[in-house]
């Protein structure tokens, strides 16, 4: 779309014969029969500051709604942290269903894996012999030499062939760790030699295991070939020797005994996660609280929003009777309607709280320019009774009256930037006038060209004409001259 057609088609030279200014009067012509299509332009780039306002504004509701759903999420009102005494010892964590309340954990052992080490050999490139390797996960029996063996329920053996070609230690180490049996292998090397380590994968005392060879050659030694590599702690002696032997951790949680094949419990207070890091020297507090510190930043975020809202509209809104500027927004009934409805929301007390009727009760007071000043004394007292608090922001009712605070900006904020909310319906409107503005502007620029072109042709026929009369009158006064000299 152009934005000015006074140059078009335009004369840039005078009269050819008669020194008439053509293109000066089309141009002052033109500037009158433009205006119209100035006024239009002016009034697009209004509609279209108006629209990225209304759409500011929209995002500032949004915002609002979004610290809205915050506070009127459940898990937000009944969170809760976790204290350790000594986190070197014991660290904690809560979720969804902890309640608050304090506990004494002392650890008296970890949770640990059964470890076997191979007897020393030259290097990791050392060989044994081929044959294979049964590895079955269970519980040792008490003793020195073990009582007996009891298989790990749901487990079964891991059977790991070892061909020929694949007898070196770090290729046997390979075999194993790739079998899934249950158990990781790693080579140890000092200066005496290599060894080959077996452990549990996970902890616990149902995690111990043994291992049984089959050689593909037997040499009639139990403690040479790949016949170094069994274990039985049952036996009076074995090839690899146990350097540490499965167990459960050992702790009491208020006094009360209790074993774990982990040292990660989940299941020993509801809600509450323990982390075993070390044994104890005594007792470990472990506090659970209810979590006011998220609610406090969420009511906190709230206000924040509400008031760059409240903000915005009233800056928009606004009309400076010194400057004689008005805000982009100021007579918006749509807008207005908006501001009216967040302040009645602030005026309205609830019943919601048999405690608090206002946000003032709780440190939330309404300032002259209709933004929300804090007092945290207040607040902070406030979050002494979250029950009550929960209520009047966030509590639920079938009148507006008996709803929370928070509650009813929810569902203003619902309205408003729903499919048929007000913001919609205005967008809907202002860009409807924009689209109708464009057309009105090629239509008059149109208009304008052809009146352009139209005086062009009625000044360029005049300029022809005088030029004509010009050289006719030039023509008269030179015959009348000569006619003069001959009386003479």
């Amino acid at each position: 779309m152009a934005t000015s057609v006074s140059g078009v088609g335009s004369i840039t030279s005078t009269g050819l014969g008669s020194g008439l200014d053509v293109a000066g009067i089309l141009d002052r012509l033109m500037a009158v029969e433009q205006r119209p299509l100035d006024l239009l332009q002016t009034a697009a780039s209004t509609l279209n500051t108006k629209l990225s306002t209304v759409s500011q504004l929209q995002g500032h509701f949004s915002t609002l709604r979004d610290k809205a759903n915050a506070l009127t999420a459940p898990t937000l009102w009944s969170g809760t942290t976790a204290t350790s005494a000594d986190t070197a010892a014991v660290k904690v964590s809560t979720g969804t269903n902890a309640v608050a309340g304090s506990y004494a954990v002392n650890v008296s052992r970890l949770a640990v894996g059964q470890t076997v080490t191979s007897t020393t050999l030259p290097a990791a490139t050392s060989t044994l012999s081929a044959g294979t390797l049964t590895i079955e996960l269970g519980i040792w029996g008490a003793g020195d030499p073990a009582a007996d063996f009891t298989a790990k329920a749901g487990s079964s053996a891991v059977t790991i062939d070892i061909a020929d070609g694949e007898t070196s230690l770090s290729a046997i180490r390979d075999k194993i760790n790739s079998a899934g049996a249950g158990v990781t292998a790693s080579l140890v090397t000092d200066a005496s030699g290599t060894r080959l380590s077996l452990r549990s994968a996970a902890t616990g005392s149902e995690n111990g295991f043994r291992v049984s060879v089959a050689e593909a050659a037997p040499d009639g030694d139990d403690a040479s070939g790949l016949s170094a590599l069994g274990f039985d702690a049952s036996a009076a002696s074995s090839p690899m020797a146990r350097t540490m032997s499965a167990a459960n951790a050992e702790l009491t949680v208020n006094g009360i005994p209790l074993s774990s094949a982990s040292n990660t419990l989940t299941d020993v207070v509801d809600g509450l996660t323990l982390n075993l890091v070390k044994p104890t020297a005594g007792d470990v507090e472990v506090s659970v609280a209810t979590d006011t510190t998220s609610v406090k930043t969420a009511i906190t975020d709230f206000v924040s929003a509400f008031n760059t809202l409240a903000s915005f509209i009233r800056t928009q809104t606004a009309y400076n009777a010194d400057s004689k500027n008005a805000g982009t927004l100021q007579g918006d009934q749509s807008t207005l309607s908006l501001q009216s409805q967040l302040r009645a929301v602030l005026n309205q007390g609830s019943t919601a709280s048999a405690t608090w009727s206002r946000l003032s009760d709780i440190g939330l007071a309404i300032k002259s320019d209709g933004t929300l000043e804090t007092n945290a004394t207040k607040l902070d007292n406030a979050l002494g009774n979250l029950g009550e608090l929960k209520k009047l922001m966030a509590g639920d009712g079938s009148t507006s009256a008996e709803m929370g605070f928070v509650r009813r900006f929810k569902n203003l904020a619902d309205a408003a930037l729903g499919s048929s909310g007000v913001f919609e319906s205005r967008s809907a409107s202002l860009r409807a006038s924009v689209d109708r503005n464009a057309k009105d502007q090629d239509t008059m620029e149109l208009k304008l060209e052809k009146t352009r072109a139209r005086l062009q042709a009625q000044y360029s026929a005049l300029d022809t004409k005088m030029a004509s009369l010009t050289n006719l009158s030039s023509y008269m006064t030179q015959q009348i001259a000569q006619m003069n000299n001959s009386s003479n």
